[in-house]
């Protein structure tokens, strides 16, 4: 495992929010129904998702819509995802 690999995992795992998410982004889903499989706040899931993309660990399929937008792991993402 590369060092950044290490530094992100650790990131991820430190935060409570981010691991919950990371468990259940099997599919591509909304931040609605991430808020609802994880029972955390709405702009928890949004801050978490922008760090999310910001650190490749996830990317969202239709950046352009304001509205419904779906975020699905990248490799990086799942290889963490893996470790968790």
């Amino acid at each position: 495992m590369k060092q950044k690999e290490v530094k992100l995992y650790s990131w991820i795992i430190r935060g409570s929010q981010r691991a919950k998410m990371l468990k259940v982004m099997d599919k591509p889903l909304t931040p609605t129904q991430i808020k609802k499989l994880t029972s955390l706040a709405l702009n928890n899931v949004s801050d978490n998702l922008r760090l999310f993309v910001k650190y490749k660990v996830a990317k969202c399929l239709n950046e352009k819509d304001k509205l419904g937008r779906i975020y699905i792991l990248t490799e990086k993402g799942m290889k963490i995802k893996k470790l968790t």
